[in-house]
C-alpha cells in the first residue's frame, strides 16, 4: 500500500509556551530518553537554580524531541502525568495538525529507517561529532501518512500487539526470577536430609587454610600474565567471569604466596555489595591469585569434596549463614573468622559424589531452560520492530 509522503512541517505545528523564570517558584524539568523511550521527569528545580531566563511549558499530547540526541531516538509524546512540566529551549515542542495522530507519528519515529534518516541530518563534520537536529531540518522529514481512520486502526493494532509482547516479557522475567531459586532450594532440600544423619561441623574444625589476597596489587596489573581473581569476577551460582579479566605480575618474593590458588580452593567474596558469592577454583582455570576482597578456603583433608562444600554454600541455608554474618553498612564485609564459623554436615565421600552429581544435573537443566528463555526474549525483542515495519508498509 502506497501512502503519500508528507513533510512533518505539514503534520506537526510548532508550539511555544514560554514561562519567565521566577526564582521563588519550582519547575518540573523534563528530559527525553533515548531509543524511543519517551519523555521523563528529570528533576525538580527552584527557579534560583536555573541559569536560563525562560523555560517552556508542555501539555499532554505534545510531541517533543531533543535537538542534541535526536540521532539516538530521543523523541516522544507528553503523557498525562507530565502535563504542565517544563523543558529548556533544547526540546522543540509540537502539536499534531488535524491530518495526523500524535501516536501514529510517535510510532514512525521508532522505525530504524526513520532514525537512520535523522542520523544523516545530524551528522557532524567528523564521524565522532553530531550536530543538533534543527527545527527546519526536522520539518523536512517525510512521513507516510494514510487517512486519519487508517492511522487510528494502525495505532490500535500496534498497541494491542505491543501489550501482548509486554505481557510475554513480564511472564518471561517472572519465570527467570523464579528459576533462580530452583537450584539453591534444591540444594537445601537435598542437604537438609544429611543434618539428621551426620554430624555438623564448623569449617574451622576441619583445619582449613583461610586467607585473603594481598593489598595494593593494582600497580602490578599487566596486559597478560597471571590472572587476578577479584570480587567482580565471582558471579552468582558459583560461576566465574570469562570477560573483563585482569592480569598481574606477581612479585619475586614470597609476598602473597598464601593467596595463590590451587585446584579445589573455594573463593568467597568478603567485601562489598556481592559479599557471600562463592566459586570453586578448578584445574582448567587460569593460574592466579585472589584480591584482598576475596578469601580462599582450602580444606586439607580428603574427607570433603570441595564441590560438595561449594553446594553447601550455594544452598539457601549456606547463603543465609554467609550473608547473615556481614558487618558494616556502607561497605559490608566478612572476616576470616566468619568463614571458619560456617557449618557443614559431612557424609561419606561416596554420598558426597552422589549429591554433587545430582545437583550438577539440576543446574545443567536450569541452564538449558535459561537458554530457551534467552532465545524467547530475543524473539520478543525482534517482534515489535518487525510489526512496526509491517505497519508502515500497510501490511497490518
Amino acid at each position: 500500500m502506497n501512502w503519500p509522503l508528507v513533510p512533518l512541517g505539514e503534520v506537526l505545528q510548532e508550539m511555544s509556551r514560554p514561562i519567565t523564570i521566577d526564582p521563588t517558584a519550582t519547575y518540573r524539568m523534563l528530559g527525553v530518553r533515548l531509543d524511543g523511550a519517551g519523555p521523563f521527569l528529570r528533576e525538580t528545580l527552584p527557579g534560583s537554580a536555573i541559569a536560563a531566563k525562560t523555560v517552556y511549558r508542555v501539555e499532554v499530547g505534545d510531541f517533543i524531541y531533543s535537538r542534541l540526541f535526536a540521532w539516538r531516538g530521543a523523541f516522544g509524546v507528553i503523557s498525562s502525568g507530565l502535563d504542565g512540566c517544563t523543558v529548556s529551549n533544547e526540546f522543540p515542542t509540537y502539536r499534531p495538525r488535524e491530518n495526523a495522530l500524535v501516536e501514529f507519528i510517535e510510532l514512525w519515529f521508532r522505525l530504524a529507517t526513520t532514525l537512520r534518516e535523522v542520523e544523516t541530518l545530524c551528522s557532524g563534520s567528523t564521524p565522532l561529532t553530531r550536530n543538533r537536529l534543527r527545527e527546519e531540518l526536522f520539518a523536512t522529514l517525510r512521513i507516510p501518512l494514510p487517512p486519519i481512520e487508517e492511522q487510528r486502526r494502525v495505532v490500535a493494532r500496534v498497541d494491542a500487539i505491543a501489550s501482548r509482547v509486554t505481557e510475554a516479557r513480564q511472564l518471561a522475567e517472572l519465570a527467570r526470577e523464579e528459576a533462580g531459586f530452583v537450584v539453591p532450594q534444591g540444594a537445601q532440600i537435598t542437604l537438609e536430609k544429611l543434618e539428621s544423619k551426620y554430624e555438623t561441623k564448623r569449617f574451622g574444625d576441619l583445619k582449613p587454610h583461610v586467607t585473603s589476597g594481598p593489598r595494593s596489587w593494582a600497580a602490578r596489573y599487566v596486559g597478560t600474565g597471571t590472572r587476578f581473581y577479584r570480587a567482580q569476577d565471582i558471579l552468582p551460582e558459583g560461576r566465574l567471569a570469562t570477560s573483563g579479566k585482569v592480569f598481574i605480575e606477581p612479585p619475586s618474593t614470597n609476598q602473597g604466596q598464601g593467596a595463590q590458588l590451587r585446584p579445589g580452593d573455594l573463593m568467597l567474596v568478603i567485601t562489598g555489595a556481592t559479599v557471600g558469592r562463592v566459586a570453586e577454583y578448578t584445574e582448567e582455570l587460569e593460574p592466579g591469585y585472589v584480591s584482598q576482597h576475596v578469601a580462599i578456603c582450602r580444606f586439607p583433608t580428603t574427607d570433603i569434596l570441595p564441590r560438595f562444600a561449594l553446594w553447601r554454600l550455594l544452598s539457601t541455608k549456606g547463603q543465609a549463614e554467609l550473608t547473615g554474618q556481614r558487618y558494616g553498612q556502607g561497605k559490608p564485609g566478612l572476616n576470616l573468622s566468619n568463614i571458619r564459623n560456617l557449618t557443614i554436615s559431612i557424609p561419606p565421600i561416596t554420598e558426597q559424589r552422589r549429591i554433587v552429581a545430582h545437583l550438577d544435573i539440576l543446574q545443567a537443566k536450569l541452564d538449558a531452560v535459561r537458554a530457551e528463555q534467552a532465545a524467547t526474549a530475543a524473539e520478543l525483542n525482534a517482534l515489535l520492530p518487525s510489526v512496526l515495519n509491517r505497519a508502515f508498509a500497510g501490511e497490518l
